[in-house]
């Protein structure tokens, strides 16, 4: 579940991500009595659906619904909300082409965790960035990295490469290394990071 807006009518709308077909737009009916067994599905929540559509695939139904896997971790931090909010909203502007979105879904999978349990959103967040941009086939190693200044390539290198656990970089020089790289992601891909 990528992005969630507040129920309207009846319905709930959500937009999700499939790694079999990509970015689609959902929508559960509320019951009108809650049951007891019926579990609202959440922003970050993993799950099974099965889907119907009226109008050959532009909006699709929840039939039903199973929950396999919730990150509410992440809503006990705001940094860890807004991160995690920012890169699903570049999933779902940038769902990529169906042979690489098992690997994007993947990489949701494991960003998703590292918000909930990681002390440091901003790097979860710095690292699937370039690891996206990285799987998406953007030389971001060769053109952007290696064109760093010394300093910043040796703080980029032991961000991507070195353990969140190990991480000590200070949230300036993190947030002056994500700048960087999305500046470079505006100017040289087709990313689409607004």
């Amino acid at each position: 579940m990528l992005l969630k807006r507040p129920p309207a009518d009846a319905f709930q709308a959500f937009t999700l991500f499939s790694p079999a077909h990509g970015v689609l737009f959902a929508l559960q009916r509320l019951p009108g009595k809650r049951p007891a067994a019926w579990t609202p599905l959440d922003l970050f929540d993993e799950v099974s659906l099965e889907l119907e559509s009226s109008n050959e695939g532009r909006t699709w139904f929840v039939r039903e619904a199973r929950i396999r896997q919730r990150h509410d971790a992440i809503g006990r931090s705001y940094d860890a909300l807004r991160f995690a909010c920012a890169f699903a909203a570049l999933v779902a502007r940038n769902p990529g082409p169906g042979e690489s979105r098992a690997q994007l879904g993947d990489l949701l999978h494991t960003a998703l965790a590292a918000f909930g349990s990681s002390s440091r959103p901003d790097i979860v967040f710095f690292k699937s960035l370039y690891r996206f941009a990285r799987d998406e086939g953007y030389p971001v190693q060769q053109q952007w990295l290696a064109t760093l200044p010394a300093a910043e390539r040796t703080g980029a290198t032991a961000l991507l490469n070195r353990p969140l656990s190990t991480q000590t970089a200070p949230a300036a020089e993190v947030g002056r290394l994500q700048q960087r790289l999305e500046e470079y992601l505006r100017g040289h891909t087709e990313v689409l990071l607004e």
